[in-house]
């Protein structure tokens, strides 16, 4: 038989940690994937883990003027 610890925490999620997310600011929930590092996680997806580089590159580019026409393949001089 089993005991009733494991039978009552079996499909429990709703105390398990969660945190937001330093991109997207969605709630992470706990992941077994995460147990040696939960303290590091800081992104929920492997998308916000690209989207936020990109915005370290921008602001250390100078700014991340949207304006700037070579960025976006412009053909003007």
């Amino acid at each position: 038989m089993r005991s009733a610890n494991v039978t009552s925490f079996k499909g429990n999620k709703a105390h398990l940690p969660s945190k937001p997310c330093t991109v997207c600011g969605r709630d992470m929930v706990w992941r077994k994937a995460w147990a040696r590092n939960w303290d590091e996680v800081k992104v929920c997806s492997e998308r916000c883990r690209q989207d936020g580089r990109r915005e370290v590159r921008r602001a250390k580019a100078g700014g991340g003027g949207s304006n700037n026409s070579s960025s976006h393949g412009g053909s003007q001089p």
